[in-house]
Order: structure tokens, then C-alpha cells, then sequence
């Protein structure tokens, strides 16, 4: 089973290798590495570069964001699954994707997720938020709950009948894009271990306007995808509740 790892970068030169190296490292025999870089100036590409042909597809060209970047690396890669890893990220152990294979080997799974720590921008071992997934249900969808997007590995054939990210939104695309995924029906398998180690400062929590501006595109996300108004502010309401567990436990 090959599986495609989309990395989308700009300006991560003091992260992206470490979060290569743990792509490089994975046990799984079959892995097509796409990395589609905005156009970094801060050395990125001198980094990339030095991986060699261990990067499958590396395109460096000036994009619309992040989405963008991703629906790019989506248009190139050649995997049974699709999956992402992003510049600050990294995977929790060498069988992180052996998993994800195993458990695609059913047909009737449409895509597979685990569990994610956040961990320190600077102390990559220091975890600060743990994100316990556990099963899907479809009950779970309007009590906010959602999986953690970056452990998130979905079939090629899951993508050409969903869609691709709605690059009008500009933080939230992934939750409008998991949100018709699940309410397509979709079948989900869930790993119950922790699949990747997420640091802290992205894009969408990097600032109070950051913050609000992502509460506005989940609420919109939940609206164009038939929540009614008061459905989307409780689901909203109660997917903002469910971070504060996740502050309190540790591993």
C-alpha cells in the first residue's frame, strides 16, 4: 500500500528537516513524500534539498496559503492513501504509518486517525495538550466533536468524491473539509494511540485574531453544511469545550 505524506511549507527552516527526518524514519516499505514550498527565503530549500531523492515531488512556487499548498501536493500524489505531515510537525514513532497501513486493509475503512499531542514550539518532548480521539459516532458531530486533522489518513478515491479544500477559507478548511467527509458517511477506523506530536503556534491559535477569525469560518463551515444557526453555535460552543480536558491530561 503506498502512502502519499503531503508536507506544505513556507519558511520552516529550523523545523521542517526534523519533521522530514521523522517521515524518513517511518518502517512502512512504501511512502511517496510530496512537499509543495511557498517560495521560502529563510534557507527551507537548502534543507529540502539536502534530503535528496528521498523527497518523491518537491515544488517550490509562490501559492495562495496553506489549502492551496495542500490541494497542490493532493493534484501529485500517487498514493492509495493521503495523508499529511506538516513543517512543525512530527510523527510519535517509526510505525506511525505501518498502522495506518494495517488498518486500511479493510476496504470498507475510508480513512483512518489516531490520537495527537501538542507539544512545546521550543521542548518538542514537553506536551501541553492531549487530544484523546476516541471512536466516531455520529451522534459525536454536533457535540463538536472532530478528528485530529494531522493524523487524519483518507483513500484517494475518499478525496475525488469529497473534494478538495475550499481555499476561501482561510484557517478552517480542514474542519469544512472533515465536516463533509463525516456527514457523507463515510466509514472511519480510529488507532487508539498517539500518531503525531503537533507543536504549539499554528496558525490558527497564533494570535486573539487568529483565534476569532477561526471561530467565524467554523461557524460558516458548520452553516453551509446544513447546521442551522442555533445547531452551529452549540456544536461551536461545545467543540471550543472540549480543548479544556485536553490542557489537564498528560500521558
Amino acid at each position: 500500500m503506498k502512502i502519499s505524506v503531503i508536507t506544505a511549507v513556507y519558511n520552516r527552516a529550523a523545523t521542517v528537516g526534523e519533521s522530514l527526518r521523522s517521515s524518513c524514519d517511518q518502517r512502512h516499505a512504501d511512502i511517496e513524500r510530496v512537499v509543495i514550498d511557498g517560495g521560502s527565503t529563510d534557507g527551507t530549500m537548502d534543507v529540502l534539498q539536502s534530503f535528496g531523492d528521498r523527497i518523491d515531488t518537491l515544488v517550490s512556487e509562490a501559492d495562495q496559503g496553506i489549502y492551496d499548498a495542500l490541494n497542490k501536493g493532493i493534484a501529485v500524489a500517487r498514493g492509495d492513501v493521503i495523508g499529511f505531515l506538516h513543517a512543525d510537525d512530527l510523527f510519535s514513532d517509526d510505525a506511525a504509518l505501518s498502522r495506518v497501513a494495517a488498518t486500511m486493509t479493510d476496504p470498507s475503512v475510508a480513512a483512518v486517525y489516531g490520537d495527537l499531542i501538542y507539544v512545546s514550539k521550543d521542548q518538542p518532548d514537553r506536551v501541553v495538550r492531549d487530544w484523546r480521539a476516541g471512536e466516531f459516532s455520529p451522534a459525536k458531530l454536533r457535540r463538536g466533536w472532530m478528528p485530529p486533522h494531522p493524523t487524519l489518513y483518507v483513500r484517494r478515491s475518499v478525496f475525488e468524491s469529497v473534494g478538495r479544500f475550499d481555499t476561501t477559507l482561510r484557517i478552517a478548511a480542514d474542519y469544512d473539509w472533515m465536516l463533509r467527509l463525516l456527514l457523507a458517511g463515510h466509514r472511519l477506523a480510529y488507532i487508539p494511540q498517539v500518531q503525531v506530536r503537533m507543536r504549539t503556534g499554528g496558525a490558527s491559535n497564533r494570535s486573539v485574531g487568529n483565534i476569532m477569525r477561526k471561530s467565524g469560518e467554523d461557524f460558516a463551515a458548520l452553516r453551509r453544511n446544513g447546521f442551522s444557526v442555533a445547531g452551529a453555535t452549540t456544536t461551536l460552543m461545545a467543540k471550543n469545550l472540549r480543548k479544556l480536558p485536553q490542557l489537564v491530561r498528560r500521558r
